[in-house]
């Protein structure tokens, strides 16, 4: 199998999967007592680590994970077996609540959840929900000009500018984005060929004061399969070149689905272990990595 056809055939099963699933009954698991925050974990230095061995990060399957701008929550996706050859997954949400981190399932619905800067909504492709007192709202859909798009991840910045992935006829990836001006949304516009260039270029991440942007994708100058890259905004609004993370993220195996704690100390991503994505774990370091990157230029946001 190349590398081509695996992650593409991952992208589009995490996609089909997602529109076919149904909301299920929440099922709870509570932890020993963990202070907070992170789960408990001792904080990773420059060199990537799993996140929370044995509580997250197993032995299965976990993917696209991601904390509530308090740290209280931290959402993520896992594999709980096959059904007739495609995967089986939850929606898990871990909270911290009377010292103790709790385990729920929300659901099988396997959208990639990214919270919004304010944490009042949290974004699953093109549906969404919204923060009740009692917890989240029933799903929502985002509507025109979305509704027609094929969405994996889609993310938004403090101005609410949308960013996110749109798997295309062919099974591609492109990456585009939609700001809301006077209140209202915009089309969707393509980025251009500093950020779509390549293949597979998915799951994106927008800074929330959109001075830089994380995704995924294939070039023939990175490491392997998919490798992560940044961009960061000129001082003129314009996008610089892409950069590799490099090798102390991007392996031979397949990087994706990065981001950026709320606080901006921690970048999280994924990486599978061995080939055919067999299992996929969530790593974490330290996001000093990314100003190591940032060029020596003053970065603004777009008016």
């Amino acid at each position: 199998m190349t590398k081509t056809y695996s992650i593409s055939i991952f992208m589009l099963v995490l996609f089909l999967n997602a529109c076919n699933s149904k909301n299920d009954k929440v099922k709870v698991a509570t932890s020993p007592e963990i202070a907070s925050p992170y789960l408990g974990e001792q904080p990773p230095g420059l060199i990537p680590v799993p996140f929370a061995p044995g509580i997250v990060t197993t032995k299965n399957w976990e993917w696209s994970g991601g904390f509530t701008p308090n740290l209280k929550e931290f959402h993520f996706i896992r594999k709980v077996g096959e059904v007739e050859g495609n995967k089986k997954q939850e929606f898990v949400v871990i909270q911290h609540k009377n010292n103790r981190w709790q385990e729920s399932v929300i659901s099988s619905r396997v959208e990639q959840p990214f919270i919004s800067p304010d944490g009042k909504t949290m974004h699953l492709g093109k549906t969404y929900k919204e923060r009740i007192p009692t917890g989240w709202s029933e799903i929502k859909k985002l509507g025109s000009p979305f509704e027609k798009i094929r969405i994996m991840r889609l993310t938004v910045s403090s101005k609410e500018t949308y960013v996110f992935d749109e798997v295309t006829a062919e099974g591609d990836g492109i990456l585009r984005y939609s700001r809301l001006i006077d209140g209202k949304r915009e089309e969707p516009r393509p980025f251009g060929k500093e950020i779509n260039t390549g293949k597979w270029n998915a799951h994106p991440f927008i800074s929330p004061d959109e001075s830089y942007i994380l995704w995924d994708g294939q070039r023939d100058n990175g490491y392997g399969d998919a490798d992560i890259y940044i961009s960061f905004r000129a001082e003129d609004g314009s996008w610089d070149k892409a950069i590799n993370l490099g090798d102390k993220i991007n392996t031979e195996a397949a990087e994706a689905s990065a981001s950026v704690t709320p606080d901006g100390k921690y970048l999280f991503f994924n990486r599978n272990s061995i080939d055919n994505y067999e299992n996929v774990d969530i790593f974490w370091v330290d996001a000093q990595i990314i100003e190591t990157l940032r060029p020596d230029q003053k970065v603004v946001s777009e008016n």
